[in-house]
């Protein structure tokens, strides 16, 4: 082969790999200017106020709205009452969002630098920035304790040697009332079968607080296992408690939490279902929901809890009885990270 002729097939090739790049780019561009576009059949959405502040205006949900249009990945909100009515969008945009007592934590995108990172922002009942922190990875999951005092959220995080599928999870929690900022629950000091434990590859997330704001429950993750833990924030120690529980969420009346666990025989890339422990007697109960649920679920009430699953223009919201009666029903489309206020 001549040189010239190299030379031209080296040209050609990079040619053809800048009009794939640029077609990536117009597609890509494309599908953003898709998703600016409200879609008919869809939600009735307008600029207004969202508080956070319960009761002000009755019992509402506020939640991050996924619904295609200008004010998608915006919080909003709608009365309880009525989760498929119209939608009053906030303009603060979050990945992942929680609320409680008059105080949210949102999980969002900071796009000013060069890099897309991301960062968890504090905000007062009125949606206003109390302060930001930033994050080490892509947003997860996000926790306000009861009271409104604590705040908790996990991100994925990539880099560290010891975990084979080249992510692992990072999880923080801040206390408004004093300030600290425990950046990682993997500093606290772990007991785990009556002994102190460590090990290079443990990972915490799914943070839920106790109502005395005291203490909370999480996962931990160590040994190819999953663990749930309860936490002790005053002594900075976390106590291993039961196998194979992840994301668990506390019952308003902090007797029961429901979780995904991963159930033998299912498929790999859908292992997980709904399950409800009682705290006394620590009896498993499998909720009516069999689909595979891969979320840490928020209670309207004590007798039920709300989750995602994937929808067509992202996520939806169901509702299942807590008790493992009765059977799940969706509650509204296009939407993700539900708080009940009120």
């Amino acid at each position: 082969m001549t040189l010239k002729r190299r030379i031209l097939i080296l040209v050609c090739a990079a040619a053809l790999l800048a009009a794939v790049g640029a077609l990536a780019v117009v597609r890509a561009s494309s599908r953003a200017d898709e998703k600016n576009q409200a879609r008919a059949g869809g939600p009735r959405i307008t600029r207004g106020e969202v508080s956070l502040t319960p009761g002000d205006g009755g019992r509402r949900i506020v939640f991050r709205n996924m619904a295609w249009g200008p004010h998608r990945d915006e919080l909003a909100t709608v009365p309880a009452g009525e989760p498929e009515g119209p939608r009053t969008a906030s303009g603060v945009t979050c990945l992942r969002f929680h609320s409680a007592a008059g105080t949210g934590v949102c999980l969002q995108a900071d796009k000013g630098g060069v890099r897309e990172s991301y960062r968890a922002v504090v905000l007062d009942a009125r949606l206003g920035e109390v302060s930001a922190h930033p994050l080490a990875g892509i947003p997860t999951r996000a926790r306000v304790s009861p009271g409104g005092h604590l705040a908790a959220w996990t991100v994925f995080v990539g880099g560290d040697s010891y975990a084979g599928t080249n992510f692992s999870t990072r999880t923080s929690v801040l206390d408004l009332r004093t300030g600290r900022y425990d950046a990682s629950l993997e500093d606290f000091t772990i007991r785990k079968d009556g002994k102190t434990y460590r090990n290079a590859d443990v990972n915490f997330w799914g943070v839920t607080f106790t109502a005395d704001e005291r203490g909370f429950y999480a996962t931990l993750a160590t040994g190819g296992k999953t663990y749930l833990v309860r936490g002790d924030l005053a002594e900075r120690t976390v106590t291993t408690l039961r196998e194979n529980l992840e994301c668990p969420s506390l019952s308003p009346d902090g007797t029961r939490l429901v979780f995904k666990k991963r159930v033998e025989g299912a498929p790999a890339e859908a292992p997980w279902r709904l399950y409800a422990l009682d705290l006394a007697t620590m009896r498993e109960t499998p909720l009516a929901e069999e689909r595979s649920v891969d979320d840490q679920v928020v209670w309207t009430d004590d007798k039920t809890v709300v989750y995602s699953l994937p929808g067509d223009f992202g996520a939806d919201l169901y509702a299942v009885p807590a008790d493992g009666s009765g059977a799940p029903a969706r509650l509204m489309d296009s939407a993700l990270a539900p708080a009940f206020l009120g």
